[in-house]
């Protein structure tokens, strides 16, 4: 690092001592300071400009792309966990939810959802509380299941650019220890009440971002991919009348 910094300041002490030559020069011909201190200002003047337009205006465009080319990678990771893994654990881990009913009814996402439409739902998820019952569901479903896919699961978190997307990365690694949890024990049958409380409040853990997710990601596809939104609708995990069949 200090080498570099050497280099650099090198550099810029050569830089400025061939311009200094270069103003020499045209003095010895011309014999007019006049005019090189015009232009000298003016230059000067206009590097302001040029820092303006260079580094805060189109830096930020070219973030703003690298952004959003990043994010339409991580859709595609994302789409592949869903068809994969996240459709099929939304429906398991719904099976352990109370309000699992009332929960679908907001879920039963339309074709002609809008932007609105879908911030509403997103608001009424987030303050929605999950209410757990270990004996509805069936953990060693739940458990087998995870384990089957706990390389993918482990493939997604050493995924670097997965860090960008914070909520998704947060829900992965809930996955995880749920996964983790669950494979701990030899037997998921005759647990004390406080250990499946613990167990209630990884699910519900897991759930809450996965539903959040799920919603997220049904977003992008209606705005971007509407053939794969569609498919998506015909196979929603909440609504109990989905049929794959095309019927509209």
């Amino acid at each position: 690092m200090k080498r570099f910094f050497n280099w650099q300041v090198g550099l810029g002490i050569l830089l400025i001592i061939l311009s200094a030559i270069v103003y020499l020069i045209h003095f010895l011909l011309f014999k007019d300071a006049h005019h090189i201190f015009i232009y000298l200002v003016g230059d000067i003047a206009f590097v302001f400009l040029e820092v303006l337009f260079v580094t805060l205006i189109l830096h930020q465009l070219l973030k703003y792309r690298e952004k959003q080319s990043l994010l339409k990678k991580l859709n595609m990771v994302i789409g592949t966990f869903f068809s994969e893994v996240g459709v099929e654990l939304l429906k398991l881990l719904s099976e352990f939810d109370e309000q699992a009913s009332k929960i679908s009814k907001k879920l039963i996402i339309e074709t002609n959802w809008s932007d609105k439409r879908f911030k509403k739902a997103k608001e009424e998820l987030t303050l929605h509380k999950c209410s757990v019952d270990i004996k509805k569901g069936v953990l060693e479903t739940l458990k087998t299941f995870l384990l089957s896919k706990r390389q993918f699961l482990l493939t997604l978190l050493e995924n670097p650019n997965l860090l960008e997307h914070e909520s998704f990365t947060d829900f992965l690694l809930a996955a995880f220890h749920l996964t983790e949890e669950l494979s701990f024990r030899k037997s998921l049958k005759g647990l004390p009440d406080t250990d499946y409380q613990h167990l209630c409040g990884d699910i519900k853990r897991a759930y809450n971002l996965l539903i959040i997710e799920w919603l997220v990601y049904m977003k992008h596809l209606k705005k971007d991919y509407p053939y794969l939104f569609s498919l998506a609708v015909r196979t929603n995990p909440f609504d109990e009348n989905a049929s794959i069949e095309v019927t509209y």
